[in-house]
């Protein structure tokens, strides 16, 4: 099973950016199906941005559109998600998250095979 490690997470200012990495160990990551997930605190698990195993399919959350964007690079094992006007609500604990079995990319938390540990993101307005 792949492993998976987030990286990338920090304090920023509203209106800012990041950009999130996680890189997977083993040879299969190119057949898996890839996501973004974030928790607040008191909050439930919730969506952000997914994307297809070839990087030709991709998805994201009402919230993110226009401000996300979700990538891949097989080559490296590792997926992006660049996130730029940054707002306070973005602040979370982001995953990465493997899906083996979706064609095209999910927004079902259920759907996922492995998660990383996540990365700290904070919005300070």
């Amino acid at each position: 099973q792949v492993q998976l490690e987030e990286t990338g997470g920090g304090l920023v200012q509203a209106g800012g950016s990041l950009r999130l990495s996680c890189t997977a160990s083993g040879r299969t990551f190119s057949r898996y199906s890839m996501g973004w997930f974030r928790q607040a605190p008191g909050k439930e698990r919730e969506f952000v941005a997914a994307i297809s195993w070839a990087g030709g399919s991709t998805r994201y959350a009402d919230s993110v559109k226009g401000r996300f964007t979700i990538s891949r690079d097989n080559a490296k094992n590792t997926v992006y998600l660049q996130m730029n006007s940054l707002k306070s609500e973005d602040t979370a604990l982001y995953y990465c998250a493997a899906d083996a079995d979706s064609v095209l990319p999910d927004a079902y938390p259920g759907a996922y095979d492995a998660w990383g540990q996540g990365t700290q993101v904070t919005v300070s307005s």
